[in-house]
Order: structure tokens, then C-alpha cells, then sequence
């Protein structure tokens, strides 16, 4: 197997979760190079993966002057900077793998979209949920005919509310303006899958939903701007920052305010950071709540519910076809087939894990992908290219415009109307 060569640009958390596969698998894959403005991240990717000092670059610009150094570059920086390096790259001669969303702008996922095409290059989203095993058991029993012919889909994103409060208030994506909407920044993915399962274009969509809780006229009586602040409900709120962020185990979501995980960087990052400040009294304006009804081009409708509202953060799924239906629970890896008339049910188990970090093993899935794909120069077809992004993330742009403008939104008018202003 031919070692790929990969530069990475963005080291924070996805970022150092993809290019993990070199260190498990280097005959696979190698990183070479890395961009990325913060030195501390800077200095254990730099440790991680063995790279010299002119291997390490302060920005994408930097890095993309110089000659190619790569096969490949994977792209995770804020959704707002996407759009920049991924078309600089492309015309440089890299393969992209490109963290979702593809962009802040229908307008640029269509430019990059063509740009890819232009210059022959692999642009892959990280749509990462079609590698995992749960969501291609689901694409195989449908297109398997195990219901008969599907007719509807009820899906269901459940945020969990402290991953919300850590991600959608607090946090990088909390306002649309410096990021995406939420059903852009959190729920592509989903969108992504729909589309996948149900195997035809999607004519209409219409949206409601609204940020309705994480506000300041929902705030407790007497709470301050920031936790540490003398908060009167500390005791009962379950959104109290040093709950949540100064336990003995830090992990994931520590790692996102601070590059040092002791207790005292992590108190000082409260005391002066965005993930200390009261979950009421945040500049954030995404949704906490949306639901999107979509009808597609074969007669199958499909509704999605995303909600900040649940204790646990998972996706459930029902499918119902004329033969039957299908129940499934990705954080539990389990999907129940039901048969009609028969009371004939099958119970499908597997073992890989089903939780965010590592999507089930669809994060390491789509690796394996993206690398075949660039060893046979885009003669493997990838279960997630540009061309397949593209109209899940118009979904998502046109759902979002239906909620705003409440009105159903035709999406090939939609996509028509994007291609013209970007061109």
C-alpha cells in the first residue's frame, strides 16, 4: 500500500482527530507539514507527528507559497475560513478533504465545487456519517427492499443540552454571523444522510424553529453575566461552568477553552473565556430548536428534528416502508426491523462505538476513503465528493431561508438561483 502524504491545515480538535489515523496507521498515511497560528496546539502536533520546523507553518498562506509538499491537505479550520485555502489548494495541485460545513456561503460551496472539477482534483467532505456502520446497515436493508418501497423518514438530532450549551452557546458556533447556522453547522451531516438513504433529489423544503431558551429574558433571577460571579442558582442550574469544566477527568470539551488542561488554566479560562459566561447572557442567535420537512423527487417525504432539549446527545431514526419498518438508535448501535402482518421482528448489534467523537468509527472510515481515492487519482468513487456535498448543504441553506422567511422553498429553484449569483 502506497503512503500518502498529507499536510494539514487547522490543528485544533477534528483536525488532530483525522490526521490520528497516521499515527495508528503510518504505513497508510504520513503527515508532512501542518499549519496552525496557536503554539501551544502548534507544539504537540508538531511532537506527535515528528515534523521539523520548516515543516510547521503559522498560516495556510504560508504553507500553500511554498512548492507542493503533499498528496493531500485536509481543511478543519472555523467554518467561516474554509473557502480560501480549499481553493488555493486546489489550484495548487492537492487533494482536499474538507470538514463540514463546506462553507458559510451557498455561493462558495458551489466555487469549490467547480474549482475541484477545473483543476481534477478530489475535493472530499467530511460528511462521516455514511462510513459508519450503523448508517450503511441502514442504506443496505432500504435499498435491499427489507420494507418494501420506502415512504417516509422521521429522523432525530438529539443535541443534548450541554452540548449545546458548550458548542451552540458558549462556544465556536454559537452565532451565525461568525460561523453558520446550526442547521448548517450541526446538522449537514444529517441532511447529508437523508439524502444518501432516500436515494432521489429533494424538490421542497419548509422549516420552522427559533432560539427560544439560551436568552437573556430566560434567565434565573439574579444571575450573572459570568458563573463564577456569585451565581444564586449555582447549586441547581445545570448549565453552572464549574460543573461542567473543572471535574478531576477533563476531556473533549475542556480541551476547547484551554490547551492546558490543570485545574488552574481551566479556572482562569473561566474566569476570563467564553465557556465561563452564563448561558443566558451569551452573544449567540442559533436555533435551539428546528424542525425541516422535505419531499423528495420518488414520492419518499422526510422530516428532521434537531433539539438542544434531550439529556442524551444521539440520533434515533424510524423508516417506514409498505412492508415494514425500521427503528434504529445509533448511540446504542442498534437498528430493529419490523416486519408487517407476520410479527416478525430482527434485531441488528454492532460493536463499534456510536458516540460524536469518532462518529461510530465513520471519522477513520472516511480516511481509508479519501486515501484510496487520492492513491487511484479519483478512480475510486467516494461515498462523499463535492458534487454530493453540494445539495445537501443547499438543503440545509434553503431550510434555513424557509425558516426565516417561513415559506416552502423550492430547492432546484434555490440551487438555480445560487449557481447564477456565483458564477
Amino acid at each position: 500500500m502506497n503512503q500518502v502524504k498529507v499536510a494539514l491545515i487547522g490543528g485544533g480538535l477534528r483536525g488532530s482527530i483525522y490526521t490520528s489515523f497516521a499515527l495508528q496507521n503510518p504505513h497508510a498515511m504520513k503527515v508532512v507539514a501542518v499549519a496552525e497560528p496557536n503554539a501551544e496546539r502548534m507544539a504537540v502536533f508538531k511532537s506527535e507527528h515528528g515534523l521539523r520546523d520548516d515543516q510547521c507553518y503559522k498560516d495556510w498562506d504560508e504553507m500553500l507559497a511554498v512548492p507542493q509538499l503533499a498528496d493531500a491537505v485536509i481543511v478543519t479550520t472555523q467554518d467561516k475560513f474554509h473557502y480560501e485555502p480549499t481553493m488555493r489548494a486546489l489550484e495548487t495541485g492537492y487533494h482536499v478533504l474538507l470538514e463540514k460545513p463546506m462553507s458559510a456561503s451557498a455561493e462558495e460551496c458551489v466555487r469549490m465545487q467547480e474549482q475541484a472539477k477545473k483543476y481534477d482534483r478530489s475535493l472530499t467532505i467530511c460528511h462521516v456519517l455514511r462510513y459508519t456502520t450503523f448508517f450503511r446497515a441502514l442504506k443496505e436493508l432500504v435499498d435491499d427492499g427489507a420494507i418494501g418501497r420506502l415512504m417516509s423518514i422521521s429522523h432525530h438530532e438529539n443535541v443534548a443540552y450541554w452540548h449545546q450549551a458548550h458548542s451552540y452557546v458558549r462556544g465556536n458556533w454559537r452565532n451565525s454571523k461568525e460561523s453558520s447556522p446550526m442547521i448548517l453547522a450541526k446538522s449537514c451531516h444529517d441532511l447529508d444522510i437523508l439524502l444518501w438513504l432516500v436515494g432521489a433529489d429533494c424538490l421542497n423544503v419548509s422549516s420552522f424553529g427559533s432560539l427560544s431558551h439560551f436568552k437573556a429574558d430566560q434567565a434565573p433571577p439574579g444571575a450573572p453575566k459570568r458563573c463564577l460571579d456569585g451565581c444564586p442558582v449555582a447549586v441547581e442550574c445545570p448549565y453552572y461552568a464549574p460543573k461542567i469544566y473543572l471535574t478531576d477527568t477533563p476531556g473533549w470539551k475542556d480541551r476547547a477553552m484551554s490547551d492546558d488542561l490543570s485545574y488552574e488554566a481551566r479556572y482562569q479560562a473561566l474566569l476570563k473565556g467564553p465557556y465561563g459566561r452564563c448561558v443566558y447572557h451569551c452573544d449567540n442567535d442559533v436555533v435551539d430548536h428546528q424542525v425541516v420537512s422535505m419531499e423528495f423527487a420518488n414520492e419518499v417525504t422526510a422530516v428532521f428534528t434537531m433539539t438542544a432539549f434531550t439529556e442524551e446527545c444521539n440520533r434515533t431514526i424510524k423508516l417506514m416502508g409498505t412492508k415494514g419498518e425500521i427503528r434504529g438508535s445509533m448511540d446504542k448501535n442498534e437498528i430493529e426491523v419490523r416486519y408487517f402482518g407476520n410479527g416478525k421482528r430482527q434485531l441488528l448489534t454492532f460493536n463499534d462505538p456510536g458516540g460524536h467523537i469518532g462518529h461510530g468509527g465513520g471519522d477513520f472510515g472516511l480516511m481509508r476513503d479519501f486515501l484510496d481515492e487520492v492513491r487511484s487519482k479519483g478512480k475510486v468513487e467516494m461515498l462523499t465528493s463535492a458534487a454530493q456535498s453540494v445539495q445537501s448543504h443547499m438543503i440545509a441553506f434553503a431550510a434555513e431561508r424557509s425558516r426565516m422567511e417561513k415559506r416552502t422553498i423550492s430547492v432546484a429553484e434555490f440551487i438555480e438561483e445560487v449557481k447564477s449569483s456565483s458564477s
